[in-house]
């Protein structure tokens, strides 16, 4: 392990947008990601799961969809973003995720054609949804995720008796996603929004603002504003010794300890005892 100073690095944004139906998601979605793209929306590609919703709004540039139906599992999500790197993309919209989450072949749809018992399933199901948020925070665009709320519920025991009360909007996804989020914002009927967290800065405390081109230009300034990342092949080729070689390599995910071997051979570096994660 090798103690070191805190940096910024330049980041790609994990902007989440939510709201009841009818509160412009997808079109404040849009206009964010025009600013985040400097203006071009043809880099810009909408997953578009709200029955084409994401086309109602071609007026605004020329923005792409990919139309998502059902079955909605998260290896189809998955496979979406995919497709939208491949192509180029440098924000990607998913409009919405909560049909991952609550939709037709979506993870409790999934759960609840399970046989057998209710929990051990969740061991089996839960790590495909880990793989979905996975995408979204290991993407190389930026990407902006809708998700609907509805009004939740809490039963309280007065007495005998056992009394319904509103508990306020929830989102329609796996309780917890907003904590992988950069920020999270709330959209009113109004289509006015707050923070419900932000790690930059921007937001968290200020009044309410209506989302624009300007809110995605304000996005971008921040993402751009820290230091360049050092790409693992650099951190590679920089490294001294084998000691520093074997700390890069320990830091590594599973999946990009494989490029181990490469780097190892173009190095010419000869180890005199076996590494282990």
């Amino acid at each position: 392990m090798t103690l070191r100073k805190a940096t910024r690095q330049k980041s790609k944004m994990r902007l989440g947008l939510s709201a009841v139906s009818g509160a412009g998601k997808t079109y404040s979605s849009i206009l964010i990601a025009k600013g985040l793209t400097k203006g071009d929306l043809s880099k810009v590609a909408i997953i578009d799961t709200e029955n084409g919703s994401a086309d109602l709004y071609s007026h605004l540039g020329d923005y792409n969809v990919l139309t998502l139906s059902a079955p909605y599992s998260p290896e189809r999500y998955i496979q979406a973003i995919k497709d939208c790197e491949d192509a180029g993309m440098e924000v990607i919209i998913i409009d919405s995720i909560t049909h991952e989450w609550n939709g037709k072949g979506g993870i409790m749809d999934i759960h609840g054609s399970m046989t057998g018992n209710s929990f051990t399933n969740w061991a089996t199901v839960t790590p495909r949804h880990q793989k979905f948020i996975d995408a979204i925070l290991q993407s190389t665009c930026h990407v902006i995720t809708t998700v609907r709320r509805k009004q939740d519920y809490d039963m309280v025991k007065d007495g005998n008796k056992t009394i319904v009360n509103k508990a306020g909007l929830k989102e329609e996804t796996r309780e917890g996603f907003e904590y992988e989020l950069t920020a999270n914002l709330e959209l009113d009927i109004k289509h006015n929004c707050v923070a419900l967290k932000d790690r930059t800065g921007l937001f968290m405390g200020k009044p309410q603002f209506t989302p624009s081109e300007e809110t995605g230009k304000l996005i971008l300034d921040w993402c751009e504003s820290g230091e360049t990342p050092i790409s693992i092949k650099e951190q590679f080729e920089a490294a001294k010794d084998l000691e520093e070689l074997k700390t890069i390599f320990l830091s590594l995910s599973p999946d990009l300890q494989k490029l181990w071997a490469v780097f190892k051979d173009e190095m010419k570096v000869k180890l005199s005892e076996p590494i282990t994660a």
